[in-house]
């Protein structure tokens, strides 16, 4: 009788590999979402009339005036900025206050107690945060459109910057919980950083026209390059390098998710 060949077996993988935690990650995101859609009053109505106010105000004031970019009113040229400004604001807010109250209430146990890794905790909260962020900015849109001619230049662009902007600002959030011991940092962080760098971008106004050393310092501004690709494609003009623009989110992102992933894996200010 001829030997028949045993069959070709894979071999097992290690005991300590289990794949990715598909059903807890998404569980985590869905918390995310359904924790800032649980208000959405709050969360979604009170930035669009935030929004509204910007450009009663800003458009009342310039009527008349020069439009920063020739051809293009001022109310289509501020528009962009104020999506993008929204969409900054409520991404980082989202997950900076999940992460925060978590720990200011003892419950951050509930966080790392479940077998998620760190890069599965750090997209959970990045990505519930960048859904808000998204969908803030396109609520913040629709209510803008009847008073800005926006039309899509670049799609791509709208959807790069946009994405690229929420996200960077979800993995901010969760650096500025996570090292934060009580509310009153995170306020500072907000007031002292993310909004001077968000009025400082050119938001309303082009950065080319300011005097140096002052438009030199913006373009070390990551908000400029976000805002001036997202309005590139919308009005297919930007104030800056849409090449710098696309390299450097990229870069910022990969990194504070790398910082954020460090900090879930190290426990730093999670585990004491």
């Amino acid at each position: 009788m001829k030997d028949v060949p045993a069959p070709m077996v894979s071999p097992p993988l290690p005991r300590e590999y289990h794949g990715p935690n598909w059903e807890g990650l998404r569980t985590l995101y869905v918390r995310e979402v359904r924790r800032f859609w649980k208000v959405g009053a709050q969360t979604l109505a009170a930035p669009v009339v935030t929004a509204l106010l910007y450009m009663l105000v800003f458009v009342v004031a310039v009527r008349g005036a020069r439009p920063p970019i020739e051809g293009v009113a001022f109310a289509t040229f501020v528009a962009p900025g104020l999506i993008m400004m929204q969409i900054l604001s409520n991404a980082f807010s989202n997950s900076s206050s999940s992460l925060l109250q978590a720990k200011m209430n003892g419950l951050i146990s509930d966080f790392l107690m479940p077998p998620l890794t760190p890069s599965e905790q750090v997209a959970g909260f990045a990505f519930g945060a960048a859904t808000r962020g998204v969908m803030v900015g396109t609520v913040t849109a629709l209510a803008v459109l009847p008073f800005a001619r926006l039309e899509i230049a670049h799609l791509w662009a709208v959807v790069y910057f946009g994405l690229g902007a929420a996200l960077i600002m979800g993995l901010l959030g969760v650096m500025a919980a996570i090292w934060s011991v009580k509310f009153d940092h995170i306020a500072a962080v907000s007031n002292f950083i993310i909004m001077p760098m968000t009025f400082l971008s050119g938001t309303f106004y082009l950065v080319s026209r300011l005097p140096e050393p002052f438009r030199s310092a913006s373009k070390f501004n990551p908000f400029f390059y976000l805002i001036s690709g997202f309005r590139y494609g919308f009005i297919g003009e930007a104030d800056g390098s849409i090449a710098i623009g696309v390299a450097s989110t990229a870069v910022l992102a990969l990194f504070l998710a790398g910082v954020c992933h460090w900090m879930f894996s190290s426990g730093y200010r999670l585990k004491s």
